[in-house]
């Protein structure tokens, strides 16, 4: 809904801003890429279409429309808009807004009050909306490029419904493009190759679709077509989106972790170098590489934890971008490794008997006695030394009496603990034939 009696802004001025900004949409209905939200059949269309707004948490990456869709809701349903960021925000002006938004509801009319980067406002702070939105005072839209389940309180969450914003794809963002160009009345001069480029470069982001474009036509001089090279010198590159504190971290290392536990050495290359891209700390990697070699592979190959500490005094050696190199070696060797978390689960299970089973003393046969009361007591009898047996193996009991014998290692026919399950079958058979089992 667009201000009759706003100051008119001269055409010369139109011209000077950003292109992103000139094609905002004016309504729901133009908006790209969120179709499950704003399309005929979508969230917010039942919403409005009820005349009736809850609360909501807008989530999502950069430049899909989040701030634009909040503002559409406000001029569809009629509510007064008003626009805060919680980076330049703190309690006063939170005491304000809603003092004023309580004043509109005595006049009869509620408030659309829009949020930006609602999760850095802290657990305060967050509180603070809950009265004003359990009384109807303010309808609540927060955006959020972070998961909602790990920076907003329970209390508002469950006071306000989540909507997922989705990156846009080629074929949005291709939309944005066309748009662009009938704004501006001539084609983007790029060859086929390159549009395409530069579709990929976004990254999802419509915002940064149109910024690019834009960096292109002024580049380009009369009748210039450019080709793929030609744009990546122009526009140089635009980093991925990336925090390594959040989302985008623990997402890539999470799918990197799993390509290597299901032995996808392309899959796990992709994501390694899609992080180093992003300017992940390589000792990080290399750690989450550690873990990777104890926990999937142990000792199916024993080499593999050996390789990838090795790759860390390599990196350390060598730095970037040399270094680079040793860690997709290692990557790759864990990933072709046989499998194995026999040990991650052996552990597991001795610690859970541990815990269960308390301060029991270990049989006394396997006990020193270095004093006379000791011997007195036991300590010791029986005991007999391994490599004094048949085979180096005396097959005795370790285990406290109380609590008898346990198996926790046991290993798979994979790898090199084929071998010791070979061993481990031997021992048992051994231990079975001298009464010891």
């Amino acid at each position: 809904m667009s201000d009759l009696f706003a100051p008119q802004e001269p055409e010369d001025m139109k011209a000077k801003r950003p292109l992103a900004d000139r094609l905002r949409p004016r309504t729901l209905g133009e908006v790209s890429g969120q179709e499950h939200l704003t399309g005929p059949d979508g969230v917010l269309s039942r919403m409005i279409e009820a005349g009736s707004l809850g609360s909501m948490i807008f989530w999502g990456p950069p430049g899909t429309g989040k701030t634009t869709v909040a503002r559409l809701l406000s001029g569809e349903t009629g509510l007064a808009f008003e626009q805060i960021s919680a980076i330049f925000s703190g309690v006063a002006d939170l005491k304000k807004m809603f003092d004023a938004a309580r004043a509109r509801r005595m006049g009869g009319r509620q408030t659309l009050l829009f949020v930006d980067e609602i999760h850095r406002f802290n657990r305060a702070q967050q509180d603070s909306f809950l009265p004003v939105m359990e009384d109807g005072t303010i309808v609540l839209v927060g955006a959020t490029t972070e998961n909602p389940s790990f920076e907003l309180n329970a209390a508002l969450l469950s006071r306000a419904r989540v909507l997922t914003f989705k990156p846009h794809d080629e074929t949005s963002l291709e939309e944005l493009l066309k748009r662009a160009e009938a704004v501006e009345e001539k084609p983007l001069p790029l060859d086929d190759e390159a549009r395409a480029s530069l579709l990929r470069m976004a990254d999802g982001d419509g915002r940064a679709v149109l910024t690019l474009a834009e960096e292109v036509w002024r580049a380009a001089r009369a009748g210039e077509i450019f080709g793929q090279d030609d744009l990546f010198r122009i526009v140089q590159r635009r980093a991925p989106v990336y925090d390594k504190s959040q989302d985008g971290h623990y997402n890539l290392i999470s799918a990197l972790h799993k390509a290597v536990r299901g032995s996808d050495p392309d899959a796990s290359l992709y994501y390694l170098t899609r992080m180093l891209d992003a300017g992940e700390d390589p000792l990080f990697l290399c750690r989450r590489m550690v873990r990777m070699a104890v926990e999937d592979i142990g000792l199916a190959d024993p080499q593999a934890l050996v390789v990838c500490n090795a790759v860390k005094d390599a990196y350390d050696f060598l730095g970037s971008p040399e270094g680079d190199l040793a860690l997709a070696q290692a990557c790759v060797y864990l990933a072709t490794a046989p499998k194995s978390n026999a040990i991650y689960t052996a552990y597991k299970s001795a610690m859970r008997a541990a815990k269960e089973h308390g301060s029991l003393l270990p049989p006394k046969h396997i006990l020193n006695a270095p004093t006379k009361l000791m011997k007195g007591e036991g300590y010791g009898d029986g005991y007999r030394y391994d490599h004094d047996q048949p085979d180096a193996f005396s097959g005795q009991d370790y285990f406290p009496e109380k609590m008898g014998r346990r198996t926790f290692y046991d290993p798979p026919e994979r790898g090199f603990e084929r071998e010791l399950r070979k061993r481990l079958d031997w021992w048992a058979k051994l231990r079975k034939e001298r009464g010891e089992g």
